[in-house]
């Protein structure tokens, strides 16, 4: 497997993006521990037009400048106080894209993500949500704005790949704020894969 090259994040049409993420896996090297997953579950937000992104209006401030930056780094930001959440930054510079990844499915390190999770046994919650992932994979803010070349957190082409019928697209969570914006059908995953934070019924 290689990591996925700079061009693939270039990618100005964001939402195609989030879809070609499901699939890929996602690394983190944190303290000598390797851990990683399969990404089965994206949302994808449009930057400056987008009423639930950090970047609506093209809001600028030190929490959301790394967006602005060209596509391949990370973007982690505290949500509630609680949770790190972990996002993709894409595009061109100054197009202020990302991708949310909300759910993987557990590959490699599945010791140490239990140990970190503080739980006994592999269960779907591991890392099934934004929050659960980035604990079990170590992501916190000192992951924020690293190069997804680098060898600390990075994204790798697992040739899995996912037909169109076996993708979901449905509205993103917890985006009530963003009026019409919150019904966009801008939230991706992989149907019937258990890691899914809350898949549709």
């Amino acid at each position: 497997m290689a990591k996925l090259p700079y061009s693939f994040y270039q990618e100005e049409d964001v939402n195609q993006l989030a879809i070609g993420l499901l699939g890929k896996q996602l690394f983190t090297l944190v303290d000598g521990e390797l851990t990683g997953g399969t990404i089965v579950e994206t949302e994808a937000y449009k930057g400056i037009i987008d009423k639930a992104s950090h970047a609506y209006g093209g809001r600028f401030t030190n929490r959301t400048k790394v967006m602005y930056e060209a596509g391949g780094l990370s973007y982690v930001y505290l949500c509630y106080g609680i949770h790190h959440l972990f996002n993709v930054v894409t595009a061109g510079a100054n197009t202020p894209h990302a991708v949310l990844i909300r759910g993987v499915e557990p590959v490699t390190g599945l010791k140490v993500m239990l140990r970190r999770r503080n739980m006994k046994a592999m269960k779907p919650n591991l890392t099934a949500g934004p929050g659960a992932l980035s604990k079990a994979l170590a992501i916190d803010k000192a992951l924020n704005g690293k190069d997804l070349w680098g060898e600390e957190i990075w994204i790798e082409d697992s040739g899995i790949r996912y037909k169109p019928e076996e993708i979901a697209a449905v509205p993103r969570v917890g985006v009530g704020y963003a009026d019409d914006h919150a019904i966009l059908p801008w939230r991706y995953y992989v149907k019937g894969n258990k890691f899914v934070s809350r898949p549709n019924k």
